[in-house]
């Protein structure tokens, strides 16, 4: 909470409610056409762009420590594999993301998310392991056909990314955008440091986590970053149009 001058907009209003952290974390993203992703997100929402290109992100990770505010983890429940979907939008100025499909391996986290969050959270059987400096990691959705089995590592040494690069355009997001039934625009607010980012390198083995969203697989090699940890704060969602 001390930390916030590099936050592109002012800290939110409120008390936050959740703490998680978020380990070893890959981004893979890759440029995506314009008219795809139009069709995907919804209208109210602009489309983010780098380069002249809206670009995608699929990010396996770990979540540890999950707790309530003023209330311990709870054993069992605070720490699973995570493995979302996401792209680049702007809602009323403020930056973030939008989610197309937000995998986990904890049924109550699924449950609850969906609930008071309006994401698209989806049970998932998740397999996490360590070897040789590698990160093995293999997400495989309950219902339906979207896997993602892979193995990443840090191929370099932790920088903090410039304004202005697309480091920053993939990395710095400080909040999360969803778009109910009726129309109405949510925003979930989340705050942490700097991304502690990583050039990494990634063998994909499968995805198909991708395509059963309708997005096509990078033509081009993704580009790739790794962080080892960020803790993060989140606040409740809140209507905002």
């Amino acid at each position: 909470m001390r930390e916030s001058a590099h936050r592109p907009f002012p800290m939110p209003a409120g008390r936050w409610l959740m703490f998680q952290s978020w380990r070893d974390l890959l981004f893979g993203s890759w440029r995506v056409s314009h008219s795809v992703l139009r069709l995907l997100v919804p209208a109210r929402l602009r489309i983010d762009e780098f380069d002249r290109a809206p670009w995608v992100t699929l990010a396996p990770f770990v979540i540890t420590g999950l707790r309530f505010r003023l209330m311990p983890p709870l054993p069992g429940l605070s720490t699973f594999g995570e493995l979302n979907l996401r792209t680049y939008v702007t809602y009323d100025g403020v930056p973030g993301v939008f989610f197309f499909t937000l995998d986990a391996s904890s049924r109550i986290a699924v449950a609850a998310a969906r609930r008071f969050y309006k994401l698209p959270y989806r049970q998932a059987h998740i397999d996490v392991k360590r070897r040789d400096g590698w990160v093995e990691y293999h997400s495989r959705r309950s219902k339906g056909f979207a896997e993602l089995k892979a193995r990443y590592r840090p191929t370099g040494e932790p920088f903090e990314a410039a304004p202005e690069t697309l480091d920053h355009f993939l990395a710095e997001r400080y909040a999360l955008y969803t778009v109910d039934e009726n129309g109405s625009v949510w925003r979930g607010d989340i705050h942490h440091a700097r991304w502690p980012l990583q050039r990494a390198e990634a063998e994909v083995e499968i995805n198909t986590v991708s395509g059963a969203h309708g997005i096509p697989r990078p033509r081009e090699r993704p580009v790739v970053h790794y962080a080892a940890r960020q803790d993060t704060l989140i606040w409740p969602l809140k209507r905002v149009g």
